[in-house]
């Protein structure tokens, strides 16, 4: 699976921008929703955070803005170079690292407040890769230290089996785009998503196809994943609390740290 991911998002990294109607406003929509979740657990400082599954900075340009300390990392070469792009066009102090999740063994830091993995990223790993992942990401966190992740609600798609998400329309009479959805089950637990971006521009219609696979993760079984590699506190804030698009779990690694 992770040749096929990589392939999708080096491909998908000049073009990401292009699913939200409006890319700068989705950072700022999205960290007045994240950054005050953090806060609140740790009242009255600065954070370091790292965001490992970064792409093209959505988040990490975010908090950074929020006056945050980031990392941020990725798998894609391609993602990670855009996303330092677009963090110094803003003029922001990223430290971005091209890393697999599954070891981040090129990001030095092991004192981060908070460790993020927004955007369904973890549904990319397998089940031996996704303890893998929060095994490093525990090794990246200070005592009391926190986990925070956003995917899908499988719960619910895992019931449903859409074929299709509805297309979303942007722009005007010249510059027009449609992006759309078709997921493809292969069996219960593992779908193949193809993503369809068509643009209209200078009267040419032109449309980019991107395709990755996800595995159906279900809150239950991430959240014994993060008990059993030593986190506390697991909890879920779904969209109608959190004001987030996607459920978000949240994880506390111990006050004592790692017990070997």
């Amino acid at each position: 699976m992770r040749e096929q991911v990589l392939r999708f998002y080096e491909s998908l990294a000049e073009h990401y921008h292009l699913i939200f109607e409006d890319w700068n406003e989705a950072i700022e929509r999205q960290a007045r929703i994240l950054n005050p979740l953090l806060v609140s657990e740790f009242p009255g400082h600065r954070l370091k955070i790292l965001d490992c599954a970064c792409g093209i900075g959505t988040q990490a340009i975010g908090f950074a803005i929020f006056g945050h300390q980031v990392v941020g990392s990725d798998l894609s070469q391609a993602a990670v170079r855009r996303a330092k792009h677009e963090g110094d066009l803003r003029s922001l102090n990223i430290s971005f690292h091209v890393s697999d999740m599954t070891s981040l063994v090129e990001i030095p830091d092991s004192d981060l407040d908070v460790v993020v993995a927004l955007d369904n990223a973890l549904p990319h790993l397998t089940v031996h890769q996704l303890g893998k992942a929060v095994e490093a990401i525990s090794s990246k966190l200070k005592p009391n230290g926190l986990f925070m992740a956003s995917i899908r609600d499988y719960d619910k798609l895992i019931l449903e089996r859409p074929t299709i998400q509805e297309p979303l329309f942007y722009g005007g009479e010249k510059e027009r785009r449609i992006v759309h959805q078709v997921w493809d089950w292969n069996e219960n637990t593992k779908y193949v998503v193809h993503l369809y971006i068509t643009k209209l521009s200078g009267g040419e219609w032109d449309i980019l196809h991107f395709v990755s696979e996800y595995r159906t993760l279900l809150r239950n079984e991430l959240t014994a994943v993060l008990e059993s590699a030593g986190f506390e506190e697991v909890r879920w804030l779904m969209p109608a609390e959190s004001g987030f698009y996607q459920p978000i779990v949240v994880a506390r690694w111990p006050a004592e740290g790692r017990i070997l």
